[in-house]
């Protein structure tokens, strides 16, 4: 049956906005693409600007710039829009939960696509046994820990200034693209059998894997909204938790304050009692459509505060590119 979009369902704008992003990401690569073809063909194809919303792509390197701003104060200007982009990602987690997960990010987005074919082709999505499915769980936070103790804690600001002033930060996004572009028959065995993963349970990757989800997931207890059940309305039908994309089991919570949650709304959609369940602003129901504006607010306000503040475009000349960009293959062997 044939889902139809209704303006008054907040998972059904979360949905649109989520598929708007994922072809924005598909744009900003092809983009990208050319602008790096132009350089390795020395001129030959046609130039076409760098799209700065591509170092989104960067969290492990934006890390380490925030790191470096906080301890000396130099915002990073060689991918600054990386920094931005990281900042308001944590922001949104601060404030409307994983949002970021749930709204904006591609890789969550096509996870969602292949659980909902795995649920069509099988009838229904696979659970993984309650204990290894929390041993699971915890490699991600093992793989944050390792990144946090890495950078945050053992590196120094001179060797983080280094890195960040080194020729392989400057195309560290050129790398990322080749990393697609050029993959390695290891790199694509593993992405393939992480897609089938989650084709048969959902959200593999961003469930068991994903470190910059654990950290948002972990920001994210802090936040002020809370899905919300009232226990007067509530029908105990069920329809919510199993509805619930990250297994939460929705029913039996007063309220739901899991890492896990992505503010999605899907339980809240799928609540047949009016009244039963809500996105709540400190324990004060507020309207889907007010959460879903909001986490749009907050996305749009964080990149136009960089625009303004001039921390978008790199500060990388032709030049620059027309020397490094040649290089890259051998940059970082």
């Amino acid at each position: 049956m044939i889902n139809i979009f209704s303006c008054k369902q907040p998972n059904h704008w979360r949905q649109l906005i989520q598929w708007l992003f994922f072809g924005w990401c598909v744009f900003l690569g092809v983009q990208f693409g050319l602008f790096v073809r132009h350089f390795e063909s020395q001129g030959m194809s046609g130039y076409y600007p760098r799209p700065p919303g591509v170092e989104g792509f960067l969290p492990i390197g934006s890390l380490m710039s925030l790191k470096t701003w906080l301890l000396t104060g130099h915002f990073d200007t060689v991918h600054p829009a990386a920094l931005v982009l990281f900042l308001t990602f944590l922001v949104m987690a601060l404030l409307t939960k994983k949002s970021f997960c749930s709204f904006i990010c591609p890789v969550g987005t096509f996870s969602e696509v292949t659980w909902k074919f795995g649920r069509k082709l099988f009838g229904r999505n696979f659970r993984i046994w309650r204990g290894l499915d929390l041993v699971l769980q915890f490699i991600k936070y093992a793989l944050l820990l390792f990144f946090v103790k890495l950078i945050l804690i053992d590196m120094p600001a001179s060797a983080l200034k280094a890195y960040l002033a080194a020729p392989y930060w400057a195309i560290a996004d050129v790398k990322m693209l080749h990393f697609f572009t050029r993959m390695s028959t290891t790199s694509m065995l593993v992405i393939s059998v992480l897609s089938l993963l989650s084709v048969v349970y959902r959200n593999f990757w961003c469930r068991y894997l994903c470190p910059y989800g654990a950290l948002l997931g972990l920001l994210s207890m802090f936040s002020p909204f809370k899905v919300r059940r009232y226990e007067k309305a509530c029908i105990d039908c069920g329809a919510c938790s199993r509805a619930c994309p990250q297994l939460i089991d929705v029913q039996n919570k007063a309220r739901v304050s899991s890492p896990e949650c992505t503010g999605c709304l899907t339980c809240v959609s799928n609540c047949p009692e009016k009244g039963a369940l809500a996105i709540s602003l400190w324990n004060r129901p507020v309207g889907g459509l007010l959460f879903v504006a909001i986490v749009m607010i907050l996305f749009g306000g964080g990149v136009l505060t960089g625009m303004l503040g001039g921390h978008w475009q790199t500060s990388l000349t032709y030049a620059d590119y027309q020397r490094l960009i040649p290089l890259a293959e051998r940059l970082g062997h």
